[in-house]
């Protein structure tokens, strides 16, 4: 059994610890906010934070975790967050939306860093994170908006 904090709740998994977070997350925790997309790390659909740091829990082994994990679903209950989901609305960057909840989770912690990022911090904490619609413009508006 290994001891989880996600979203501020304490849960007990039953899993193999070499088993990736992303699946812990989805299939014994019951959270479906964060996807799958590559399996390799490379495209940021799977980013959750630990600790507030984004990672790409497709290839954390959920025997690993020791910080606090905050899912897309909670994201909202943080400041950046609420402000990152706000832009989003309001500038209407989604499109098909299956990569939105990883871009969210990067966007929220570069947020949470600092609140007028640059152009190159914007891309330094988004790349990695692939939206097969090319809504990049509307994403990097709603981080400066944000």
């Amino acid at each position: 059994m290994i001891r989880l904090t996600v979203n501020g709740r304490q849960t007990d998994v039953d899993a193999d610890p070499d088993m990736p977070l992303l699946w812990a997350l989805r299939d014994i925790v019951g959270l479906t906010g964060t996807k799958f997309g590559c399996g390799i790390g490379q495209c940021g659909a799977c980013t959750v934070h630990v600790d507030g740091k984004p990672v790409r829990s497709c290839v954390l082994p959920v025997g690993s975790v020791s910080g606090s994990i905050t899912t897309v679903e909670a994201i909202g209950e943080t400041e950046a967050g609420k402000r990152v989901q706000a832009a989003w609305l309001a500038l209407q960057v989604v499109q098909c939306g299956y990569c939105q909840s990883g871009q969210i989770m990067a966007a929220a912690a570069l947020i949470a860093r600092g609140p007028s990022p640059t152009d190159a911090a914007i891309d330094a904490a988004m790349s990695g994170n692939i939206c097969r619609c090319c809504t990049y413009p509307r994403i990097r508006a709603a981080i400066k908006a944000a």
